[in-house]
């Protein structure tokens, strides 16, 4: 299968970036309160497991970004914190989404 564009790549990496940071943003103020306040551990259960693939997801799209981009290892480093963070990687976005402006044709 061939390698997709650069282009490509970073625009997945962005997508991937608003469904982690959603998926924490859905534990952090809807599985937690379920679980502390309604006594409905079940909900941490599910979302952390959605949030964990998700995490992990982003931390490997972020990986091979850096490798086709030619990005130095701050840069993931940067889309770390972003990933642990509430609302970082949505922070993160408004440098990506000028990055893949610059690489449109």
């Amino acid at each position: 299968m061939p390698e997709p564009s650069p282009q490509k790549l970073l625009h997945r990496f962005r997508l991937a970036g608003f469904a982690e940071g959603i998926s924490f943003l859905v534990l952090l103020l809807v599985a937690m309160p379920l679980k502390y306040f309604f006594n409905f551990p079940q909900a941490v259960k599910v979302f952390g497991w959605m949030h964990g693939i998700l995490f992990i997801g982003f931390l490997w799209l972020a990986f091979e970004v850096m490798g086709v981009l030619k990005k130095p290892f701050s840069w993931f480093l940067k889309a770390f914190a972003a990933a642990i963070l509430p609302l970082g990687t949505f922070i993160f976005d408004r440098q990506l989404h000028q990055e893949e402006k610059n690489l449109r044709p």
